[in-house]
This record gives C-alpha cells, sequence and structure tokens, in this order.
C-alpha cells in the first residue's frame, strides 16, 4: 500500500466517523427535544413524591430583576457551578421532581452536590434557578 493510499484511507475513515458522531448527536438531539413533553411511569411516580414548596415560576421577563428569593433548604455550601453534572436514570429523576414543583421553565443540567443532593438548573425563568432535590427525589429547596 503506498502512503498516498494509507492517507485517503485514513481521511475517510476520518470522515466517515465524523459524519456518524454527527447523525448520533441529531439524533440523540431530536428524541431529547421529542421527550420532553412525555411522560413515563417512572417520572409520573416521582412527581407524586413531590413535596411541595412555598412559590412559583416567575416567567423570563428582559429586563426584570430575578427575585433572589430561597424557599425551603437551600445547601449551606451551595455555590452556582458547584457539583458534579450527571446524566442518565438519576438525573431524569430529579428533573421530574423539579419540574412538577415548578412546571413552566427548562432544565439544562442536573448537578450531583457534596451533600448527595441534586442541584436542578432551571433556565427561562427568573425564578427559581435552582431547585435542590434530595436523595429520594423529593424537591427540598429552591433559589
Amino acid at each position: 500500500m503506498t502512503l498516498k493510499h494509507r492517507m485517503l484511507s485514513r481521511r475517510k475513515l476520518t470522515a466517515s466517523i465524523a459524519a456518524g458522531t454527527a447523525a448520533l448527536a441529531v439524533a440523540i438531539g431530536g428524541y431529547s427535544i421529542a421527550d420532553t413533553g412525555s411522560s413515563s411511569a417512572a417520572s409520573a411516580a416521582t412527581a407524586a413524591k413531590v413535596i411541595p414548596t412555598a412559590g412559583k415560576v416567575i416567567p423570563f421577563q428582559q429586563g426584570q430583576p430575578s427575585p433572589a428569593t430561597p424557599v425551603g433548604q437551600v445547601p449551606a455550601n451551595f455555590t452556582d457551578g458547584s457539583g458534579k453534572l450527571v446524566t442518565g436514570t438519576a438525573a431524569d429523576k430529579a428533573k421530574a421532581a423539579a419540574t412538577a414543583a415548578y412546571p413552566g421553565g427548562t432544565v439544562n443540567r442536573v448537578a450531583l452536590l457534596s451533600n448527595g443532593e441534586y442541584n436542578v438548573h432551571m433556565i427561562g425563568v427568573n425564578w427559581p434557578h435552582h431547585i435542590f432535590v434530595d436523595q429520594n427525589f423529593n424537591v427540598v429547596g429552591a433559589e
């Protein structure tokens, strides 16, 4: 095999991998968008366990300041951006509990905090941006 032939083969392989990765990303994105409005038995069961907290989502309005009103239990050592980002079943359950308690926003990430609770980060709303969910997937606080 000549050097030129090997280089062309590598380029084809690289292009194929890139195309496959792009197709996978599009498929995952499409599934995520389609899945946002659906509910399953697991999320319904999780939603039933939500501990009611005071307050409701305040829709986003450009130029309006966000109220800094914590509700319930906010972890004492919590700082914005802390925790390890998580995905999978645990993240899905935490997201379901948070959106059941505070419907109307969009969850863009879930982080596992050092105390074992989850920080569900909600965007598209003025309040709450952080919803705290315990290990049993019960909403315990928001800010």
